[in-house]
């Protein structure tokens, strides 16, 4: 019992994420004309499916304590690159999806190469990346359009036996497949080491440079499938469509409970942020609130959120001054 409540409290943020999507989900089927169905379900699964694997994205980086401004542009890069190549013969689309997420994890490189060797703050190399980024983009796809397989796409937003909600077991799959072992390997405890402290990480022999490029690496190679499911749910490609979604990504992350200064969160909290501000567009839609006032009731969110990460961070801080 007392390692259960020791877990909880460790996890916090992300339960108190869980439980807030809860709470706004049960209001959303309430206020839903047709209720708990599995059309609902399945509709709002695949609505907040790319936010989630971009917030998944934005934690790694958050982790280390930097932070990652171009993987809209990642993500808007890989949806054009998928309307392109992910059609035709069976094979076509397999090769296709694989150059689309290479693609991500080379983007992701590229941001980690820069920040690691080149010793720029985050902010500036992933802005900068990033308008590379969406020029490639542009060039490949000028205007929305192109085509994705509709037997793929159909296959990943629709329901698994009926039930399942197969973008939600595309997340699960991809939380164990790629998070779970990271997360448990050596560079995954190096990232958050590095956040914590990274000089104090550099003494004790951890190797913070690996541990930083695979952060950024992953965080492209999460944005890749954000922006290829993107392609599953509208059949084409949009070089601006990642615009919003690197704001949205950074306020899945601290309303998830990871916190900005790095070191402390996961993917399993910003998943549910990513969904928390899906469900508050959800919710107010169908509460019939003015459509302008949706991005007020996102920030007030944010703000509680960041608020309650400072909290943390101010006691953490207070117990170690009376400890010395």
């Amino acid at each position: 019992m007392s390692g259960l409540l020791l877990h909880l409290r460790q996890n916090y943020g992300a339960v108190l994420a869980i439980t807030i999507f809860v709470i706004l989900f049960v209001v959303f089927l309430s206020l839903h004309p047709r209720g708990p169905s599995v059309y609902v379900m399945t509709t709002a699964s695949n609505t907040g499916a790319a936010l989630a694997f971009v917030a998944m994205g934005q934690t790694l980086p958050v982790l280390t304590g930097g932070l990652d401004l171009s993987i809209g542009s990642i993500l808007a890069l890989c949806n054009a690159l998928a309307s392109e190549v992910v059609n035709g013969s069976p094979e076509r689309v397999a090769l296709g999806v694989v150059l689309v997420l290479l693609t991500g994890l080379a983007c992701g490189l590229i941001n980690g190469i820069v920040v690691v060797y080149g010793r720029i703050q985050p902010i500036i190399a992933t802005l900068a990346s990033g308008a590379v980024y969406t020029g490639l983009a542009l060039l490949i796809r000028p205007i929305p359009g192109g085509e994705i397989d509709d037997v793929l796409s159909e296959a990943m937003t629709y329901e698994t036996f009926g039930v399942i909600p197969t973008s939600l077991l595309l997340i699960v799959a991809v939380v164990l497949l790629i998070w779970v072992p990271f997360k448990n390997s050596v560079l995954g405890r190096g990232v958050y080491a590095a956040g914590s402290s990274e000089v104090a990480a550099y003494m004790s022999g951890v190797r913070v440079d690996r541990s930083k490029l695979a952060a950024y690496s992953l965080a492209g190679l999460f944005a890749a499938i954000g922006g290829l499911f993107l392609g599953f749910q509208t059949f084409s490609g949009d070089a601006l469509i990642g615009v919003p979604y690197t704001l949205n990504s950074i306020a899945a992350v601290v309303i998830g409970g990871t916190s900005l200064y790095g070191g402390i969160g996961g993917v399993i909290g910003s998943i549910f942020g990513a969904y928390i501000l899906r469900t508050i567009n959800g919710v107010m839609f169908f509460a019939g609130a003015p459509p302008l006032a949706q991005p007020l009731f996102e920030g007030i969110i944010l703000l509680g959120a960041v608020a309650l990460a400072a909290l943390r961070v101010v006691r953490i801080r207070n117990r170690l001054e009376v400890m010395d």
